[in-house]
């Protein structure tokens, strides 16, 4: 890591943990709101403000790959995140546009969010086990 890179590590870092965390609160007061029929969830500017904070939180961790070379192709937790971060979108469009019944979009949400949580516990363990890792024997 060059020292120009070292110096914005820690900033780079922070922005993209507090992205994660807006990210996923803004995913989960949309769920909600579509779940009850709230159509502000679903408006333009809600969806832009989703995507720009999206686009944020991938730069940032595109940077991160780069600051720390880090091959997420051959680091089993960053492989893991990737899998579970094409899960979660998939997961998060059904919920809050692409199915057809509410049912659906409530076992799609549900999902989502569990998705997103077992991103965060492989995050915070560098497991792709996330979570489980701690109830190891």
């Amino acid at each position: 890591m060059t020292s120009e890179l070292a110096a914005i590590y820690p900033f780079t870092r922070f922005a993209h943990i507090s992205l994660v965390l807006v990210s996923g609160a803004l995913f989960t007061l949309r769920g909600l709101a579509v779940l009850q029929g709230q159509p502000w969830a679903m408006r333009p500017a809600v969806r832009l403000l989703s995507y720009g904070i999206d686009t944020a939180l991938l730069s940032a961790a595109v940077l991160l790959l780069v600051i720390l070379e880090l091959n997420p192709l051959l680091t089993p937790w960053l492989l893991t995140k990737l899998g579970l971060l094409l899960v979660y979108i998939v997961l998060g469009s059904l919920a809050l546009k692409r199915a057809r019944t509410r049912p659906v979009r409530l076992a799609c949400y549900l999902a989502a969010l569990l998705c997103y949580g077992f991103m965060l516990s492989v995050a915070l363990t560098h497991s792709p086990q996330g979570v489980w890792v701690w109830f190891r024997a």
